[in-house]
């Protein structure tokens, strides 16, 4: 008997919640809390009580628990100094607002507007050109008993996750540590001294030294803690480190760090931006923070109505151990870290919130690769390494293989923005013995999550095995949509765009370096109006990426290469409409040239493979092509099947050795749009009355079914 996984877990949803809302009816356990109740109180409505842990202990308390309790909030902004925690005490709670109520979990600190002096009006005025002293407020962080900034630090490609520092939020929305330029990049110029290469085993820490060619920064006093942001050699690794000097006279910036891959120039990618300058505060949102004097700097809106500066640098909440426990309608916002992290967690749902204006990602589930703090879990007596999770390509070998994400967790109808460091890490399931987790999110907007760090911080890692991403939107970032790593998962109807907008040699849904990463489903998604001028791709399976089903999505103007398969076996494209690409697929045997190494003893493919034992079972069974790599020349691409695909205005259709290809004659080409074009360029996909021949056996693709659903359940 086969089970649809996607009907089974909404099926169970709703019977939770229809258990959830009887019990209520029959008077089931329910608690309020108000930010004017008291914990001496009984947590009646009437009586409520002041905290959300005195509700949670209250809830552990009762005798013979069975049914779900309820924990009521009253409207208003909760403010959180320490990490709410549920342990494997807590099982069946629902937390959720009364009637509607705009609940904010804050991990900050609001401020009085009228904290902030003019700075015409300060002995500062003078710090300052004469035409913004009516521009830009002041805060005396002093004043007002802040002395926790943080530290601005190094961010970008294979370096490790980290809280944010103190962020500035005016009218909800991110401010920007001052830049120049506002919103565009400078060239590199000549690179003088390239400084250490770290990939290339060199850990000397020098920084490198380059010719900025521009004349601005002649202009900047404070170059004490200037640092600047760029793709300082490939177009896919962007970095953020300081200087350490900065020659007015040469028109040189030293750096403080190296960079991964070295200094380069050249490439149209190469360019630069310099942050954290206080003469550059000219434009709404900008901000500076004078640290020894503890004088926040900031250029004035016409007008402010809310003013946060963001505290915490532990999760808002921790769900570790716990069981049906459900959070809905609640935001979680201002703070240097995530919003939820979960942990061996179980049938564990977070519906309709809103996850904005943090400094990190917005949800973890199963561990990652940087510990918070270690402390017993409260109700489990259990030591744990709280971490920020979502692991990139070259961080992969330091992870373990069971994240420890629980199962059957549930992420849907969140609202995910103005994060700092991507959307969403998906854990859960055991690589090692293929156990699934079931864990999905499903029907979620995430968009603007790359405020802070750029490179693989996408709006979703999904790693483990049989974990599953449905109905969401992913739009508006730098680099890309969705890294994947582990097996057997499932990215189904959604809708993925403007994505890739900097980056070079990059895709929207991105995996690769590891051969038993097999039993991926890609199946209805709409990628499109993807890239840049550069080389980027809608789906990129990376050398010697294996093992998906790519069946009925939509590649319309879906990047350079709408789809590279970088030396691959085992993969299948059928069902699928390209429109409107200069080429449509690529395929190459980089394993033979240029990256061969890659096949070396001891080399990257093979510890992977021998990491998993690829062929023993579990592997050996669930994939037996796998039991073969060696002997079959994996240095070749193979068993790459194309079958029933459309390719629409497409100039070439494949580009790549006949004999690496098993190219059905079912694909077709044609010139003609098969669905509405205005409707389709204003980034809508609705079919019309025109008439496209299709092969035989053509699926007519869901176009209905695909991106955010109005009622999901």
């Amino acid at each position: 008997m086969q089970i649809n996984f996607s009907k089974f877990m909404k099926k169970t949803a709703f019977v939770f919640l229809l258990v959830v809302t009887f019990s209520v009816c029959k008077g089931a356990d329910i608690y309020f809390v108000s930010l004017e109740g008291n914990d001496n109180n009984p947590g009646t409505k009437e009586k409520p009580f002041g905290t959300i842990s005195k509700a949670r202990d209250a809830a552990r308390k009762l005798p013979g628990k069975t049914g779900p309790t309820i924990i009521y909030l009253r409207g208003g902004t909760y403010v959180f100094k320490n990490t709410l925690e549920f342990g494997s005490a807590d099982k069946n709670i629902v937390l959720m607002p009364f009637e509607k109520e705009p609940v904010i979990f804050s991990g900050g600190i609001s401020i009085n507007p009228t904290k902030v002096k003019r700075l015409d009006q300060t002995a500062y005025a003078s710090e300052f050109a004469e035409n913004l002293r009516k521009k830009i407020g002041v805060l005396n962080l002093r004043e007002l008993n802040i002395s926790d900034y943080g530290q601005l630090h190094s961010v970008g490609f294979s370096r490790p996750y980290q809280p944010s520092w103190m962020e500035l939020f005016i009218n909800d929305k991110p401010g920007q540590l001052a830049r120049w330029p506002n919103d565009s990049t400078v060239a590199m110029g000549r690179v003088i001294d390239k400084g250490s290469v770290p990939r290339d085993g060199d850990n000397g820490n020098r920084g490198g030294k380059f010719v900025y060619g521009t004349d601005r920064p002649s202009g900047w006093k404070k170059t004490k803690d200037v640092w600047i942001s760029g793709y300082f050699n490939y177009g896919y690794a962007e970095d953020a480190v300081q200087l350490a000097a900065l020659d007015t006279v040469g028109k040189t910036f030293t750096t403080v760090e190296p960079h991964i891959y070295g200094f380069n120039s050249g490439k149209n990618w190469n360019r630069w931006y310099a942050y954290n300058i206080p003469e550059e505060i000219d434009q709404n949102g900008e901000y500076y923070l004078d640290r020894e004097r503890g004088l926040l700097f900031f250029y004035l809106p016409s007008l402010i109505t809310k003013l946060d500066l963001s505290l915490l640098r532990d999760p808002l909440i921790a769900l570790e151990g716990s069981q049906n426990i459900t959070i809905k309608n609640i935001s979680f916002e201002v703070s240097r870290s995530m919003g939820i992290y979960m942990e061996r967690s179980e049938s564990c749902t977070l519906s309709d919130c809103i996850f904005r204006n943090l400094g990190s990602l917005a949800v973890t589930i199963g561990k990652g690769i940087m510990p918070f703090k270690t402390q017993k879990h409260e109700g489990s007596g259990e030591e744990s390494s709280r971490v920020l999770g979502s692991l990139d390509q070259h961080q992969y070998e330091n992870t373990t293989f069971n994240r420890q994400g629980g199962k059957n967790n549930r992420i849907v109808n969140c609202h995910i923005y103005n994060t700092g460091a991507g959307g969403i890490s998906l854990g859960g399931g055991d690589r090692l013995t293929l156990t699934p987790a079931g864990n999905s999110i499903e029907n979620c907007r995430i968009h603007d999550f790359n405020r802070i760090e750029k490179s693989y911080r996408p709006a979703i890692n999904i790693d483990g095995v049989g974990n599953r991403i449905a109905n969401c939107e992913i739009y508006n970032a730098p680099s890309m949509a969705i890294l994947l790593h582990g097996n057997d998962h499932i990215l189904e109807y959604s809708t993925i765009y403007d994505v890739c907008r900097e980056v070079d040699d990059q895709g929207a849904f991105y995996y690769g370096r590891d051969a038993s990463e097999r039993g991926h489903k890609v199946r209805f998604n709409y990628f499109h109006h993807l890239g840049n001028a550069n080389r980027t791709t809608a789906i990129y399976h990376d050398d010697g990426a294996c093992g998906m089903e790519v069946f009925g999505n939509i590649f319309f103007k879906a990047g350079t290469i709408p789809v590279l398969i970088g030396g691959g076996q085992d993969i299948s494209y059928k069902n699928n409409l390209f429109i409107d690409s200069p080429l449509g697929i690529h395929v190459d045997n980089r394993f033979q040239n240029w990256s061969k190494n890659s096949l070396d003893k001891d080399g990257v493919i093979e510890k992977r493979l021998k990491a998993v034992k690829f062929d023993q079972p579990p592997y050996a069974i669930k994939y037996p092509e796998l039991v073969n790599y060696w002997k079959d020349n994996p240095a070749i691409p193979k068993r790459l099947v194309f079958d029933n695909n459309i390719f629409v205005r497409i100039k070439t259709t494949r580009k790549g050795e006949d004999s690496w290809f098993i190219w059905s004659e079912k694909n077709m080409v044609s010139d003609i749009y098969p669905y509405n074009w205005k409707m389709m360029d204003s980034r809508h996909f609705i079919p019309d009355d025109t008439q496209l021949a299709v092969p035989e056996g053509w699926q007519v693709l869901p176009v209905e079914k695909i991106g955010i659903q109005k009622d999901y359940q």
